[in-house]
This record gives C-alpha cells, sequence and structure tokens, in this order.
C-alpha cells in the first residue's frame, strides 16, 4: 500500500536558530536545523531514586516536569558532539549530578505525527552530586529527586498544583526500563 506524500519535496517553510517548520506534500511538521538531535537523561541513584527537572516551559505558560535533557550539536562548541557526551554534560548542568556511567539506549521519536526531532535516551547511574544544578542561562530549573516508588503520587500533586508532565515521565510509572528490562 502506498504512503501519501513519502516522496514529495520537502519545502523550509520558516526557520529559526533551533526549529525549522516544513511541508512536504499536505503534511505539515517541525524539526530541528543542522542535525540537532536530544539526549534525554534517565537517572536513578543507588537509593532507588529518580532525578527529574521542573523548568518553565513558554510553549505550555507552565512549569513542567521532565526528566533532565539537552540538546546535541546546538552550540558551535558542541558540534559534533557524541550523546553521551552531551548527556553527562547536560545531566551535571541541570541537576548538579554527575554520572560515572552513561548507557545509550536507543533513539526515540516523541510526536513523530508533526515532529522529526529524535532524542537519544541515556541511563545514568554511580550518580555523584558535585554541584546545585539549575541549568545555565537563566533557565531557572528546579531539581527533584523522588523515590520510584512515590512517582505516581508525585506526578499527581504536581499536575494538581498547574504543572505539565512531559510524557516521558509515563516510563517511570511502568518502571520495567528502570530494572533493564
Amino acid at each position: 500500500m502506498p504512503v501519501p506524500d513519502h516522496d514529495a519535496d520537502e519545502k523550509i517553510v520558516w526557520q529559526g536558530k533551533y526549529i525549522t517548520a516544513k511541508t512536504r506534500g499536505r503534511w505539515e511538521y517541525v524539526g530541528r536545523p543542522r542535525n540537532i538531535r536530544a539526549a534525554v537523561i534517565l537517572a536513578v541513584d543507588e537509593d532507588d531514586h529518580v532525578l527529574l527537572v521542573e523548568q518553565y516551559r513558554v510553549p505550555l505558560g507552565r512549569p513542567c516536569i521532565e526528566l533532565p535533557a539537552g540538546l546535541i550539536g546546538d552550540e558551535a562548541d558542541f558540534e559534533g558532539e557524541d550523546p553521551l557526551v552531551a548527556a553527562g554534560r547536560e545531566l551535571v548542568e541541570e541537576t548538579g549530578y554527575r554520572a560515572d556511567v552513561l548507557e545509550d539506549l536507543g533513539t526515540f521519536w516523541s510526536s513523530p505525527g508533526m515532529v522529526s526531532e529524535s532524542f537519544t535516551l541515556v541511563r545514568a547511574s554511580q550518580l555523584a552530586k558535585v554541584g546545585e544544578g539549575g541549568g545555565v542561562g537563566g533557565e531557572n530549573i528546579t531539581v527533584h529527586r523522588v523515590a520510584l516508588s512515590d512517582i505516581a503520587a508525585f506526578t499527581a500533586a504536581k499536575r494538581a498544583d498547574g504543572c505539565g508532565i512531559d510524557v516521558r515521565v509515563l516510563m517511570l510509572l511502568g518502571q520495567g526500563i528502570l530494572a533493564g528490562e
């Protein structure tokens, strides 16, 4: 069965520093310019606590609870950066924790019907507190260290407080990935 528009020419409608709006046939979608991708970090310590971050997100108009994450290759200093190196850097910047072990869990797409951006999911372990975190450049990130057994209650409380919840937090509710299953 043929896929509509799969072979139509891709056209750039608008391009900013971090986002490119495109069309392909009747499809409209966004992506990242210059092969920019993201690294998303699943950081669990030896006491079975996960590191989450809370950051105001302008598109949502509210703070959002997320796994620590950051862009790969978004700045000239980081062009060609390895996803694991980017994940390690972003983990320290956002949470103040360093991981002795970083494991690539694969490439994923969060909303493939409208966004072409991919992210590498990285498991971080053997964590050590090395700083305050909070991000860079006015990101104003709040770090939450949450017991895995309390994820559902924490998420519900944050949602009731008006926070958005990133879709990747869903995997914590199943916890199978945390055990390496």
